[in-house]
C-alpha cells in the first residue's frame, strides 16, 4: 500500500476554522487528521503542501519512519507550524493503519488501560457560576476549570490611552484587577462546592511571575487544585522561580510542539499535569514519548482539546492507551451538547456518557469528515481577540 495524495481542508466550522487533512492510498483506505495551530491555519497548510511531495509514494504503515523523515527533512527542524502539520499527518496515518488492520488506534499503542476516558469542563466566573458548576456536578463532573475574571474593561464612552488605536469594550485586560477578582470568586466557588471537586483555573499565560505568585497568595490554602498556564512558557527558569513561590500544582504544555519542549518541565519538576495537545506536539508518535517521560516522573496527562471530533477522538485513543492519565478537556454547552461537533460535518463522532467518553471500538480513528461541507465552507480569516493594558501596551490573549 502506498500514499497517493494528501488533501488539505482549511474549513470554517462554527465560529472558527479547523484544518482537516485526508491522506489517500492506492489500497482504498484513507485517514483523517487535524492540525491544532488555531488562527494560523494557512501557515500550516503551506507546510503540508511541502510534506505532500515527500509523502506520495511512501508506505503509510511505516509511521515512525515517516515521522523522522518529515521532522528531519529540512535544516530548520521543528517549530509549532511544522509539528502542527506533522501532527495532522501522524494522526491520519494511524487512522489508515487501524482501518487496514481492523483495529482501533489504541490497539496500535499497546492496548487499552481503561474502559472510559474521564473529562473536565470549563465554566466562567461571575454571576451564576455556582449554579452552573452544580449543574455539571449533578451530571457527573468532579473536575471543573474556570476562566479568569475579565478584570478591567473600558466603560462605554471612555477612551483609554492607546496612541490613537481604536479600542472597544473588552479589549482591555489588567492583570492585577483580574487576579484580585478571580481569587475572590474562586474562594467563593470552593466554599460553595466543597472539598470533593478538583478545581482549577486558566490564566492563558497572561501573568508575570510576580503577578502569578500574588494571585496564588490571595486565596486560602487548598482553594485551587491546579493553575493552568499562568505565565508564558519560553523560559523554564521563570516557571522554576514561580514554582518556589507557590505550592499550587501547575498544568502546563498545551503550546509545546515536541518532547524536547516538555523535557525541562518534566525533569525539573516544574509541571504537575502535562497539558499535551496531540494536534500540535507531533501526533500519536510524539505524544506516546511524552507520556512515557511523564510516567517516569509520576506526572499525569491532562490534554488540551480545543478543536473538534478528530482532535477529541485522537486524544481519547491516546488516553485509553497510557497509564498516567488524569482528565480530558471537553467543551460542553449548557444544553449538554459538545462544541464544534455538528453531525452534518463529522459522522461517527465521539459521544459522552455522563462525564466520560467510552473507549471506541471501531477500526482506526472512528471519525469521518464531510468533504462536500469543506468545499462549501472555505477558510475565513479569523484572529484571536487582541488585548491591551490600560496604558495601550500589548497583552496576551
Amino acid at each position: 500500500m502506498k500514499i497517493t495524495d494528501l488533501k488539505i481542508y482549511p474549513t470554517w466550522v462554527g465560529a472558527r476554522n479547523q484544518l482537516i487533512i485526508k491522506i489517500e492510498t492506492d489500497g482504498g483506505v484513507h485517514g483523517w487528521g487535524e492540525s491544532g495551530l488555531s488562527g494560523r491555519e494557512l501557515a500550516v497548510a503551506g507546510a503540508l503542501q511541502h510534506y505532500r511531495e515527500i509523502l506520495i509514494g511512501q508506505d503509510p504503515m511505516n509511521i515512525g519512519y515517516i515521522w523522522q523523515l518529515l521532522y528531519r527533512s529540512q535544516y530548520f527542524e521543528g517549530g509549532r507550524v511544522l509539528t502542527a502539520a506533522q501532527s495532522a499527518i501522524d494522526i491520519a496515518l494511524h487512522d489508515i493503519k487501524g482501518k487496514a488492520l481492523g483495529v482501533p488506534i489504541w490497539q496500535l499503542l499497546g492496548g487499552k488501560q481503561r474502559d472510559v476516558v474521564p473529562t473536565f469542563v470549563t465554566i466562567q466566573l461571575g454571576a451564576g457560576m455556582v449554579q452552573q458548576a452544580k449543574r455539571f456536578m449533578k451530571k457527573g463532573w468532579n473536575v471543573i476549570r474556570t476562566g479568569m475574571n475579565a478584570g478591567y474593561s473600558e466603560p462605554a464612552g471612555r477612551k483609554a490611552k492607546t496612541g490613537g488605536r481604536k479600542m472597544k469594550d473588552g479589549d482591555v485586560f489588567e492583570p492585577i484587577e483580574s487576579l484580585a477578582a478571580t481569587a475572590v470568586q474562586l474562594t467563593e466557588l470552593r466554599d460553595a462546592l466543597g472539598p470533593a471537586v478538583l478545581l482549577g483555573t486558566d490564566f492563558h499565560h497572561r501573568l508575570s511571575v510576580a503577578e502569578a505568585a500574588h494571585f496564588c497568595q490571595r486565596m486560602p490554602k487548598g482553594t485551587l487544585d491546579f493553575l493552568e498556564e499562568p505565565i508564558r512558557d519560553e523560559t523554564p527558569e521563570a516557571y522554576e522561580q514561580l514554582r518556589r513561590m507557590t505550592d499550587v500544582p501547575f498544568a502546563i504544555g498545551e503550546e509545546f510542539s515536541s518532547k524536547w519542549q516538555f523535557l525541562p518541565y518534566i525533569e525539573r519538576g516544574i509541571t504537575n499535569y502535562a497539558r499535551l495537545d496531540i494536534c500540535n506536539v507531533g501526533g500519536f508518535t510524539e505524544s506516546m514519548k511524552v507520556a512515557g517521560m511523564c510516567e517516569a516522573h509520576y506526572i499525569d496527562l491532562m490534554p488540551h482539546n480545543p478543536l473538534g471530533p478528530i482532535c477529541t477522538m485522537a486524544t481519547i485513543h491516546l488516553a485509553a492507551a497510557v497509564p498516567n492519565f488524569s482528565h480530558l478537556e471537553v467543551w460542553v454547552r449548557e444544553d449538554g451538547t459538545l462544541g464544534h461537533f455538528d453531525p452534518a460535518i463529522f459522522s461517527h463522532q465521539p459521544q459522552l456518557e455522563g462525564a466520560a467518553f467510552p473507549v471506541p471500538t471501531a477500526p482506526g480513528l472512528g471519525v469521518e469528515f464531510n468533504e462536500d461541507y469543506a468545499k462549501a465552507h472555505a477558510f475565513k480569516f479569523w484572529e484571536a481577540p487582541k488585548l491591551y493594558r490600560k496604558d495601550g501596551s500589548v497583552q496576551n490573549w
